[in-house]
């Protein structure tokens, strides 16, 4: 049986979050409907699986600018890229931050 081969995209490290980019990163609705659908899903989702209201080409969009700043991490699994919630450093890095934006009303 083949094995599945799990590569990480590019990513910011731990350290190297800051806070500029996960604000300007999060102040955009699209990107903010996103985050809050994959702190739904702590296992992680398909690229495609998150209904939004744009093209295939401004999700990207989106996605790449949420990786950039640190806020979600995006490996490859075959022809899959699943993509999950950066939680764990974004909490470290920022204490409260992420729950209180998950928490306000839209």
């Amino acid at each position: 049986m083949p094995t599945v081969e799990h590569a990480l995209l590019p990513q910011p490290s731990r350290s190297e979050i800051r806070i500029e980019q996960v604000l300007q990163a999060l102040g955009d609705p699209v990107r903010l409907t996103l985050v809050r659908a994959l702190a739904a899903a702590p296992e992680g989702v398909a690229c495609g699986a998150i209904p939004l209201p744009v093209t295939k080409s401004t999700r990207t969009h989106h996605l790449r600018i949420l990786r950039d700043a640190g806020v979600i991490s995006m490996r490859a699994e075959a022809t899959r890229r699943i993509t999950t919630l950066r939680r764990d450093d974004l909490d470290a890095r920022y204490p409260g931050l992420l729950d209180g934006v998950l928490s306000a009303s839209h």
